[in-house]
């Protein structure tokens, strides 16, 4: 492919470097390497929908499905919880557990939402007592819009990112031809 400035005024005689339009030319091949780190980076993209997928996505699904029946239960425990902020995100994952006559119930939650807070957090487990399986915290309940808003965009911008980068790769390949 060559380049060619835009010819499209009148010409008026000579054309000097200051009047030429700039040139228009594809951009350079990056060779394998470039071709690498892009799909490297798109690995790693891909890693990030399945880490939503598997450990944030269920415990908004089901905290939806108990919102409105969700009550506070008194006996049941909450072992290894953390939270960590970075910026304003806040990622918290406790482990939640629970008897039932059915037998014990032990759920690992994950939260991730967005916002400005100092200090420290505290829980209380909930569950609805038609379906103990799906015990979550006052805290997740309380941060569900903000969860699902903060799901739903990290999803959003990985998933545009990752279709961008394929889509940049695929048209240097094509210039560079």
């Amino acid at each position: 492919m060559t380049a060619s400035p835009d010819r499209t005024g009148p010409s008026t005689g000579p054309a000097t470097n200051a009047s030429q339009a700039p040139l228009r030319l594809p951009p350079a091949s990056g060779g394998w390497r470039q071709t690498l780190w892009v799909l490297l980076g798109v690995a790693g993209l891909c890693g990030v929908l399945v880490a939503c997928a598997l450990y944030t996505a269920p415990a908004v699904l089901s905290d939806w499905q108990v919102r409105e029946a969700a009550q506070p239960v008194p006996d049941a425990r909450v072992s290894d919880g953390r939270c960590s902020t970075k910026l304003v995100v806040h990622i918290c994952d406790a482990t939640l557990s629970l008897s039932t006559p059915k037998g014990a119930v032990t759920r690992r939650v994950n939260y991730v939402f967005t916002g400005v807070h100092l200090g420290d957090y505290s829980i209380s487990v909930m569950a609805d007592p038609a379906r103990p399986d799906l015990v979550t915290t006052d805290l997740g309940l309380d941060r569900l819009v903000n969860r699902t808003i903060t799901l739903v965009v990290v999803l959003l911008a990985t998933f545009a990112t990752i279709v961008a980068a394929l889509a940049a790769l695929v048209r240097n390949r094509r210039a560079g031809a």
